[in-house]
C-alpha cells in the first residue's frame, strides 16, 4: 500500500496513517472491557496478597506462594501498563488514554505498595531457614532474587517504610510527566524554511533533519528554532528538573546511601570506577575530537564552527528518502552474522505488528522498544526516510530482540535485562549495520559519507553521552551539598561543558545552554552513561562475532538470553568483553582517531 508520510509538510492525523504501519495493540487486548477486566482482577487481588505479610517465615510454601502471586500479579500490571502507556503515546494529547494511563500508573504504585512487605520480611528470615526452604525444591527461579536481596540488606527498610516509598513513586514521576507533557503535548515549535524554501512545521522528530541539512540557513533556522522556544520554558523546565533532583535525592538518602549515584549504579552492582573511568577515559582523548572539529570547519570552509554546524555530512548525503520497505531489506541484510536463529525471529517482528513507523499529530516523540513479559516487543518509531532512521531502526530491534530471547528463555524473576547490558544489543545491531556499508560502498563519496557517519556515532554516543554523564555527576553532586542548581546556573555549566569538549576552534553558541533543558533521560537518573559503555561493549561484540564467528554468535546469543539472571559486568564477561577496565572504551577512542586517518586522507586526495 503507498503512503507517502510528507516529512516536510503537516504532520499527519493519526487516523491518516495506514494500518500496516501501526503497531498492533490488539495483541495485547482485543477489546479495552478485556483491559478493564485484568485491571479489577489485580485490584481485587491486592487484599490477598497483603494478607500475606506476617507468614513468610513459617513454611516453605508460605513464602513461594506469596512470590508465585506477587508475580502473577506483576506480570498482569505490567501488560495494563504497557497498553495504556502505548495507546497514550499515539496521541499524547488524548484526555481518554491519559486517564487510562494515570489508573495504571495508580494500580502499579497500590501493588509496589501491597507488596512491599516480602523484601523486608524475607530479610528477617534467618539465612540457614531460607537455605532449607530453598534445599526443599521450588525456589530456582528466586535464587538470584535471594542472593540480590542479601546484597542489597543495608538499603532495605522496615515494611512501613517501605510501603512509604511504594506510594511515594507516583509523587516521583510527577517531574518528567510534566517535563513529557509540556515537551511532547503543549510545546510547539516555529515554522522554519526547508532547502526548497517551503515553509516547514519545525518539531523535536523533524529537528535532527533539518540540523543535518547541507544548507547552512536551514541549519541556523532550526537551531534557533528549538532553542528560541526551549529558552522562553527554561524556568518552568528548571522546576521539572529541579523536582526531579529533589526525588532523586530522596530516596538515595530513604534507603541510606552515601549519594545519588550510588543509589543509581548499586542496582546492577556496577562499580563506580566504571562511571569514573568512563569520563576519565574521555576526557583524557578530548584532543582528537578537537581535531574532528577542525576538519569539519575545514572541510566545510567556514570561517566559524558553530553549533549548527556539528551535525550535517561533510559530502552530500546519498541515503536520502529510503523507503520503509527498503530499510527493512538493508536491515536484514546488515545482520546475517548474527545467524539463522535470530534473522528468522527479526523478519517475523518486523511484518507482525511490532512497529509503529510513522508521525503523527500528537505522537510521543523518539523511538523505542517496550513491551511486557506476556506480550511480543513493541517499537515505536517516526520514521523520515533517513539513514539514521534505519539505524534507529535496526538499533530498536536489538532491544526487541533482547527482551524476545530472555522472555522465551528466562523465568519472570530474571527476564528483566539491566539497561547498562541494554545497550549493548541495540548498538551491536548498529556496529554490524554500519560494518556491512562500509564493506559493501564503492563509491568514493559515499565511504567518506559513512565513515562521517561513524565518526559521528562516536561522538554522539560516546563522546556526548560522557559529556551528560559529567553533568549528571556534577549536578547531582551540587544539589546534595547545597549548591545553585537554577535555570541559569545549570545553563552556564551546560555552555562551560560543551566549550570543553569541543574545543578552542568551536564557536559555542549560547543559545546551546539550554539544551540541557530539552534532554528527557536526565528524569532517569544516571541513565545516560550507560549509551557509552554500551556502545563500547558492543563495538567489541561486534568485533568478535565478524572475526570469529559461530563461536562469538553463540555466546552473544546466550547473552542476550540470559536476562538479569546474573550482574551486567559478569554477563558480558561471559560473552567477551570485561567493562570494568578502561579497554573497552579507549579502543572506540582509538576507533574514532583511525576512522579520522582514513577519513582525512580520502578527503586530501
Amino acid at each position: 500500500m503507498s503512503f507517502d508520510p510528507r516529512p516536510g509538510g503537516d504532520v499527519p492525523a493519526r487516523h491518516d496513517i495506514p494500518d500496516e504501519f501501526k503497531w498492533k495493540l490488539s495483541d495485547i487486548y482485543a477489546a479495552e472491557d478485556g483491559w478493564e477486566r485484568d485491571f479489577e482482577r489485580v485490584k481485587a487481588s491486592l487484599p490477598r496478597l497483603a494478607a500475606m505479610a506476617g507468614t513468610l517465615g513459617e513454611t516453605a510454601s508460605n513464602l513461594l506462594g506469596c512470590l508465585k502471586l506477587r508475580d502473577e500479579l506483576s506480570v498482569m500490571t505490567e501488560k495494563i501498563y504497557v497498553y495504556a502507556g502505548m495507546k497514550n503515546h499515539e496521541d499524547t494529547a488524548d484526555p481518554k488514554y491519559q486517564n487510562l494511563l494515570a489508573r495504571a500508573r495508580s494500580l502499579s504504585v497500590e501493588l509496589a505498595g501491597a507488596s512491599s512487605f516480602v523484601t523486608p520480611e524475607i530479610i528477617s528470615i534467618p539465612d540457614e531457614r531460607i537455605a532449607a526452604f530453598i534445599d526443599g525444591g521450588g525456589f530456582d527461579d528466586y535464587r538470584f532474587e535471594f542472593r540480590e536481596i542479601s546484597r542489597g540488606r543495608a538499603h532495605i527498610l522496615p515494611r512501613a517504610e517501605e510501603e512509604l516509598l511504594a506510594r511515594a513513586g507516583d509523587m516521583a514521576r510527577a517531574p518528567d510527566d510534566a517535563f513529557s507533557m509540556l515537551t511532547n503535548a503543549d510545546m510547539r515549535f516555529p515554522v522554519i524554511r526547508d532547502e526548497q524554501g517551503n515553509d516547514v512545521e519545525l518539531t523535536e522528530e523533524r529537528y535532527m533533519k533539518y540540523i543535518s541539512s547541507r544548507d547552512r540557513g536551514v541549519r541556523k533556522a532550526a537551531f534557533d528554532g528549538l532553542y528560541d522556544t526551549y529558552g522562553k520554558y527554561g524556568n518552568t523546565i528548571g522546576a521539572a528538573f529541579n523536582g526531579m533532583l529533589a526525588a532523586s535525592r530522596f530516596f538515595s538518602d530513604a534507603r541510606k546511601y552515601g549519594s545519588d549515584i550510588e543509589c543509581a549504579l548499586f542496582a546492577g552492582n556496577i562499580p563506580m570506577s566504571v562511571y569514573d573511568n568512563l569520563i576519565a577515559t574521555v576526557e583524557a582523548n578530548l584532543n582528537t575530537l578537537h581535531r574532528y572539529m577542525a576538519l569539519r570547519k575545514k572541510t566545510l570552509g567556514l570561517d566559524e564552527l558553530h553549533m549548527y554546524d556539528i551535525y550535517n555530512p561533510l559530502v552530500e548525503n546519498p541515503y536520502r528518502d529510503i523507503p520503509w520497505n527498503t530499510a527493512k531489506e538493508m536491515a536484514i541484510e546488515a545482520l546475517r552474522p548474527l545467524g539463522k536463529d535470530y534473522l528468522s525471529r527479526f523478519a517475523e517482528g518486523l511484518e507482525s505488528g511490532w512497529i509503529d513507523v510513522y508521525a503523527n499529530r500528537g505522537k510521543r516523540g523518539g523511538a523505542y522498544s517496550w513491551g511486557a513479559y506476556s506480550t511480543h516487543p513493541y517499537i515505536l518509531l517516526n520514521y523520515n526516510g533517513e539513514l539514521s532512521d534505519v539505524m534507529t531502526l535496526v538499533h530498536e530491534m536489538g532491544h526487541s530482540m533482547h527482551s524476545h530471547y530472555s522472555r522465551a528463555r528466562q523465568p519472570y524473576p530474571t527476564s528483566d535485562y539491566t539497561t547498562f547490558c541494554a545497550e549493548v544489543a541495540s548498538t551491536a545491531n548498529e556496529e554490524l549495520t554500519l560494518d556491512y556499508l562500509l564493506q559493501t560502498v564503492g563509491e568514493r563519496a559515499r565511504r567518506i559519507y559513512l565513515l562521517n557517519q561513524r565518526l559521528e556515532r562516536v561522538r554522539a554516543t560516546v563522546y556526548r553521552q560522557t559529556m551528560f554523564a559529567s553533568f549528571e555527576r556534577t549536578v547531582h553532586a551540587r544539589r546534595q551539598d547545597g549548591g545553585d542548581t537554577t535555570a541559569a546556573e545549570l545553563g552556564r555549566m551546560w555552555f562551560d561543558l560543551n566549550k570543553k569538549y569541543f574545543g578552542p576552534g568551536t564557536f559555542v553558541d549560547e543559545k546551546i545552554s539550554c539544551e540541557w533543558s530539552r534532554i528527557p533521560h536526565f528524569y532517569t537518573p544516571f541513565y545516560v552513561y550507560q549509551y557509552a559503555t554500551g556502545y563500547s561493549a558492543a563495538a567489541a561484540l561486534a568485533r568478535k562475532i565478524t572475526a570469529e564467528g559461530a563461536p562469538a554468535v553463540e555466546r552473544y546469543i546466550e547473552f542476550l538470553s540470559s536476562g538479569g539472571s546474573d550482574y551486567p559486568i559478569e554477563l558480558l564477561k561471559r560473552a567477551g568483553v570485561d567493562m570494568s577496565e578502561p579497554k573497552p572504551v579507549q579502543d572506540v577512542l582509538d576507533t574514532f582517531a583511525a576512522t579520522l586517518d582514513e577519513m582525512e586522507g580520502l578527503l586530501s586526495e
